[in-house]
This record gives C-alpha cells, sequence and structure tokens, in this order.
C-alpha cells in the first residue's frame, strides 16, 4: 500500500512539472499571437498600396508580361507548403500537410509533375521521412517571418517559373498552401494560385473605392511590371507567412491551454486515488491494531 502511495505521488510531481511547461508555453504563445496580428495588420497597408499599383498598371496597359501570361502546356507545377518549425500546436502542421497532399493528387490527375518547395522544419522532416524529393527548403522563421524571407522564397520562385521546362529545371505554375488566420479560435489551410499572377484586390470593403484614374507610365509600362511583379509576389508571399504565423502561434496557446486544463484534470485524479490509498492504509492499520487487541484479550 506504501509503495502505491509514493507511485501516486511520483505521477503528482511529474504532471505539475509537466503542467508549468505547458502554462509557461500558453502564455508565451498568447503574447506572441498577439504581435503576429499586429504584423498582419502593419503589413496591410503596404500590400493594398503594391496591389493598386500593380492593377493600374496590368489593366491600363497592353503588356503581355512573363509572369501574367498563362503557359499553353503545363507540365510542371510547384507548390509551396508553409508549415511550422516547431510542433506542439496541435493539427496546425497535419493539417497543412494534408492539404498539400490533396493539392498534390489533383495535379497529378491532370497530367502535372509536381514540385515541392517547403517552408518550415515540420514540412521538412515530413519530406524527407517519406524519401520525397523536394526542390527547396527555408526554416528558421516560421513564428517571425521577415519581408526578406518572402522575398527570398519569391525570388527563388520567380526565377523557376522564368524558366523553360523543357530545356532548362522549370516550372509552369506556382500554387501556396498555408494556413490562413480567420480568429483565435479558426485557421483555414488554403490553397492559392501564385503564378502565373492573378492581380487580387483587398479582402477590405471596397464600397467606396475610387475608379482608377488614366496612367501614363514612365519610362514605360515593361519595366514597371518588371518592377511591381516580383515585388508583389514577395508581397503576397510575405501575408502567407504572416497569416501562417498567427495560425501557429493561436493553434499552439490552444493546444498547450488543453494540455494545462489536462494537467490538472490528471493531478486531481491522481490525489484523489492517492488519499483513497491512504485511508486504506489507516483502515488497514486500524484493523490490524483492533484485530490485534482482540485476539490478545481473547488469550487472557
Amino acid at each position: 500500500m506504501g509503495a502505491q502511495i509514493r507511485e501516486y505521488r511520483q505521477r503528482i510531481r511529474s504532471v505539475s512539472a509537466t503542467k508549468k511547461i505547458t502554462r509557461a508555453m500558453e502564455l508565451m504563445a498568447a503574447s506572441r499571437v498577439v504581435r503576429a496580428q499586429q504584423a498582419v495588420r502593419a503589413a496591410t497597408p503596404y500590400a493594398q498600396a503594391l496591389t493598386k499599383a500593380a492593377s493600374a498598371v496590368a489593366t491600363f496597359s497592353d503588356e503581355d508580361h512573363p509572369l501574367t501570361s498563362e503557359k499553353p502546356d503545363v507540365k510542371r507545377a510547384a507548390v509551396l507548403v508553409i508549415a511550422a518549425d516547431r510542433g506542439l500546436a496541435g493539427g496546425y502542421n497535419a493539417n497543412v500537410l494534408k492539404e498539400g497532399e490533396r493539392l498534390t493528387t489533383r495535379l497529378r490527375e491532370e497530367g502535372k509533375e509536381v514540385v515541392p518547395y517547403l517552408v518550415g522544419r515540420r514540412a521538412v522532416s515530413y519530406y524527407s521521412f517519406r524519401k520525397r524529393e523536394y526542390a527547396a527548403e527555408w526554416t528558421g522563421f516560421t513564428e517571425k517571418p521577415t519581408f526578406e524571407d518572402a522575398r527570398e522564397i519569391g525570388e527563388r520562385l520567380v526565377a523557376d517559373f522564368l524558366k523553360d521546362t523543357d530545356t532548362e529545371a522549370g516550372v509552369d505554375e506556382v500554387h501556396v498552401v498555408f494556413t490562413r488566420f480567420v480568429s483565435m479560435v479558426t485557421q483555414e489551410p488554403t490553397v492559392v494560385r501564385l503564378l502565373p499572377l492573378e492581380v487580387v484586390e483587398s479582402e477590405e470593403d471596397t464600397s467606396d473605392e475610387e475608379l482608377y484614374p488614366l496612367y501614363e507610365f514612365e519610362p514605360n509600362a515593361e519595366e514597371l511590371l518588371d518592377t511591381l511583379l516580383p515585388r508583389y509576389v514577395s508581397s503576397r508571399i510575405f501575408a502567407c507567412l504572416l497569416s501562417a504565423s498567427a495560425s501557429e502561434l493561436a493553434a499552439r496557446q490552444r493546444a498547450m491551454k488543453s494540455a494545462t486544463d489536462n494537467a490538472e484534470e490528471l493531478i486531481k485524479k491522481y490525489t484523489r486515488l492517492a488519499n483513497q490509498a491512504r485511508q486504506a492504509e489507516i483502515t488497514q492499520e486500524i484493523s490490524e491494531i483492533v484485530g490485534g487487541a482482540t485476539a490478545l484479550a481473547d488469550s487472557k
């Protein structure tokens, strides 16, 4: 009986230590997700202005830019999968990787060769464990991405997109799989086609949006598109990274809160079992004393 009590107390100490860790991780994620949301809001004005500029140039010029031109025969499709560097975020990584698998299956059914590009150590380990090849990887910044990270990814994707797939290892289209941040409770795995470019408007309310004025391009529309569209690609990738970062932190906060609550329940359970074992031990000791006294009395 004493050994059982010691086992319960050891389990209580172990679960209590785990609870302290999960509680600390929950608080850290809660503070970081606020900063991630602020980063999303801070990047929105630049993204909106760049979108408006790119839309204006694309609308009022007759230039047929390589980044906006549909290729007649799509042979190879790039899939950029944005996962996390760390786990302990519930189903965050599993959901985005499953969405990537669904997209890969659909593209292969369309007769396209899929070329993966990976962001996050979890995505890299997922493909490495299954011995799958991928074109490039970027890790170490998923919780706090910067525009430089997005630019590096965008430059690689644009460069591969501009290559000829017949003579070089290029791609004909680019898709991005990431987790869109909706709220602290809801995060949705999302797929967007990045290249060929479709200049999209902001999701903000545009009921009072002004009409575009007529533009004259200096030096010319082609050079402006060469400058704007790669930046627009990087801007969209940066928006995906920021949304994925906020989603990762929100998912980690929920997962750690659930783990902390489960630890509290286990502590209550083991405390109750230890008390019951202790009461049973005391009862047994009393019964032995009474039985011994009764036997001694009977013998006299």
